[in-house]
């Protein structure tokens, strides 16, 4: 894998460098090993392009019918980033298996692995048939990378998801920025893209319905401090608003010009789209979406507790505007550069944190709730394969 130069003729090519990159980072269990991974595409809203310089228009079936080089490597720039999300998810996970607080967990987490996987297996599928020795470079690429070394393409999946409150945190609020992306890219005036996007926001459903769920049942169980939670709370939605992207961003201007890239609520808005401030636009609807999650997890709270809230969209910010700067978590307030760090340290998990979360993973056999009338999560991964083109 790293370091191997071999090349790319055609999708099987990269299929075996695939099953490489499984068995190396540790994730090929029985249950990933025997499950049969296919390029899946769904159903488009319309074969007409929905806005942008080029709505009304018959969407692209091919790269050649897209105007310009410009629009083609904005396409690829897209499908790189979204694949290397996928991928890096699976590395940042790959030790919980062992760790499964439930038998019911380990299946769902198999579950989740193995369609992040499929994201990325379908992303390089569309490098390798529709953008020639670039797409292929850049498939191989995305299966050299690696989360654990730091090489992933966005900060966020980089870090290690080492523990199951970190697990559930993540795929209820790192997926869900995935929802939102991958709704966006459903929209695009490349058909292909489109439809393989569709089909994966069905199986992203089940991961952030894993995260929220799970969060539930944590806080039903009542052994895990509130407070605790509240710190990972913090860690990745604050990560989060940062997947959405710089503010007046160029990029995003021109791919919603160009038709590449909606926004999350395109059919139900009806308004002229600011094209200054699309990537913010999108962060505020994730934040309103993620406020809703976290009040509901509030009426599972024992009576006195203090209640979970959203971190403030200025607090720990590594991207736009409020990059580097000092505000308060939970109000938004400026704060001077004396405090910050003590602020800091009371919001998010330091290391004393993470010892007494494992300590208490380890010792309370009762930290999560059993998970109630389950499904076996293995047992449904293909019923909604009826209707998609497999191919």
């Amino acid at each position: 894998m790293p370091g191997k130069v071999a090349k790319i003729g055609n999708f099987s090519d990269w299929v075996g460098l695939f099953n490489e990159w499984r068995k190396e980072v540790g994730v090929d269990k029985d249950d990933v090993e025997a499950f049969h991974f296919d390029t899946l595409y769904g159903a488009i809203e319309t074969e007409e392009i929905q806005f942008g310089s080029y709505k009304g228009r018959n969407k692209w079936e091919n790269l050649r019918q897209v105007p310009t080089q410009q629009m083609r490597d904005a396409l690829m720039n897209m499908i790189v980033y979204q694949g290397d999300t996928e991928f890096a998810s699976v590395e940042q996970q790959r030790n919980l298996f062992a760790t499964a607080p439930t038998e019911y967990d380990r299946r769902a987490i198999t579950r989740v692995m193995i369609e992040e996987m499929r994201h990325g297996w379908q992303m390089c599928a569309l490098l390798i048939d529709f953008f020639g020795s670039s797409g292929k470079v850049e498939a191989q690429k995305m299966l050299e990378r690696r989360a654990f070394e730091n090489k992933r393409l966005l900060g966020t999946f980089n870090v290690d998801v080492d523990n199951w409150l970190d697990f559930f945190t993540y795929t209820d609020f790192v997926d869900r920025d995935g929802k939102f992306q991958l709704q966006m890219l459903k929209y695009s005036a490349f058909a292909p893209l489109g439809r393989s996007t569709s089909y994966m926001l069905r199986e992203e459903a089940f991961h952030m319905g894993t995260g929220h769920d799970g969060l539930r049942r944590v806080v039903e169980a009542g052994v895990i401090p509130p407070w605790l939670l509240q710190k990972y709370l913090n860690k990745w939605i604050s990560s989060s608003f940062d997947l959405f992207g710089t503010d007046h961003s160029s990029s995003a201007h021109w791919a919603y010009v160009w038709g590449i890239k909606g926004r999350y609520d395109e059919l139900r808005n009806d308004k002229a789209a600011d094209l200054d401030d699309l990537n913010d636009y999108s962060r505020h609807l994730y934040r309103q979406e993620v406020g809703g999650l976290v009040e509901k997890l509030n009426t599972f709270l024992k009576p006195g507790e203090k209640k979970f809230y959203t971190p403030d969209i200025h607090f720990n910010r590594n991207i736009g505007r409020w990059a580097g700067k000092n505000y308060h978590c939970e109000t938004g307030e400026p704060l001077d550069d004396s405090s910050y760090g003590q602020h800091c340290q009371e919001n998010l998990p330091g290391l004393k944190d993470k010892e007494l979360l494992l300590d208490i993973i380890r010792n309370e056999k009762k930290w999560i709730k059993e998970k109630e009338g389950a499904r076996d999560p293995l047992s449904t991964i293909a019923e909604p394969r009826k209707s998609a083109i497999n191919i």
